[in-house]
């Protein structure tokens, strides 16, 4: 890698890293409740369900796919372990249930798109809207609530003053990292990204590790399923809404590449902070949905942007 290259590369996410510094001091300049203590945890348990989330798509980016179906995912997962929660089952059980039907629809995604050749935006797309349907299904429309104090401590609890989300964003982003740096599924996920047929004829099982990739997404989804039921005390089949969203403006953000065979997992974590700062402050200064909305879907624009513009330098 030529001296060009590096320094674009890495002023990529040096530029990532200065904006969250950058966004958090307009934002203290125009709200006095932004640097609050309070606000700030806040910020960090809010963000951690999306950067949970967005740890399992940058694996399927970096791989040139994409994964439209884990907010739906995420319901689906959510209302089975309220369901099981409701009926009296053991935490450990309702939990392993959430978590496996969250790893059990992503692999169906894998399956779809490495065995049965679809596209990852036609497979995922697909998968988005059957388990929205199956949620709302199985739910009958309608949500689980009112769970016992040891399942809510998962959102609610702390551990040395850390807020349990924010631990359990620790842990995933911990165990993603070693994934993506020091396993064959980080390096062949590059490798895809970068070059699928020349992955192909190195001998890597090309269609193993897609559906793993994805069956690592929606295992993941699924955890941000517990924590997102353990924290609103409720389970909802219209919950995880536009959550793809969230997690795709992050991973893009954060510098991977749309293009695959580029990301790293510390500038996704840094583009999260991002969207939850952006959320968070514009929240405090009362600024309507509807308009975040559109802020959001700028930045990702404007990110793409850059992204293709950088890819084009280095070439």
């Amino acid at each position: 890698m030529n001296a060009k290259v590096l320094l674009l590369t890495h002023g990529r996410q040096f530029g990532t890293l200065l904006g969250l510094v950058l966004l958090g001091a307009i934002m203290a300049a125009l709200t006095p409740h932004f640097l609050t203590v309070s606000n700030l945890l806040n910020v960090a348990q809010q963000t951690a369900i999306n950067a949970i989330i967005a740890a399992g798509m940058t694996f399927v980016i970096i791989t040139a796919g994409i994964d439209l179906s884990v907010g739906s995912i995420v319901a689906f997962s959510g209302v089975v372990l309220g369901s099981l929660l409701a009926a009296g089952q053991p935490l450990p059980v309702a939990v392993a249930a959430g978590l496996g039907v969250g790893m059990l629809c992503g692999l169906v995604n894998g399956g779809l798109i490495a065995y049965g050749r679809l596209p990852p935006f036609i497979a995922t797309l697909g998968m988005m809207s059957v388990a929205r349907g199956a949620a709302l299904l199985y739910s009958q429309g309608r949500p689980f609530s009112g769970f016992s104090e040891s399942f809510r401590f998962l959102a609610t609890g702390e551990v040395w003053h850390i807020p349990m989300p924010v631990v359990a964003m620790g842990g995933v982003y911990a165990a993603a990292h070693f994934l993506l740096s020091r396993t064959k599924l980080g390096r062949y996920a590059y490798a895809i990204g970068g070059n699928e047929q020349a992955a192909r004829l190195s001998g890597v099982n090309v269609r193993r590790y897609k559906a793993l990739v994805y069956g690592l997404s929606g295992l993941l989804s699924g955890l941000a399923a517990v924590i997102l039921t353990a924290r609103l005390n409720s389970a909802q089949p219209i919950a995880g809404f536009m959550y793809e969203l969230d997690a795709i403006a992050a991973v893009v953000i954060g510098g991977t590449s749309l293009l695959g065979g580029e990301g790293k997992l510390g500038g996704t974590l840094v583009g999260a902070l991002i969207m939850g700062v952006l959320r968070n402050g514009l929240n405090l200064l009362g600024v309507s949905s509807y308009v975040q909305q559109t802020v959001i879907g700028s930045v990702i624009i404007v990110a793409v942007f850059l992204d293709m513009t950088l890819k084009k330098r280095q070439t």
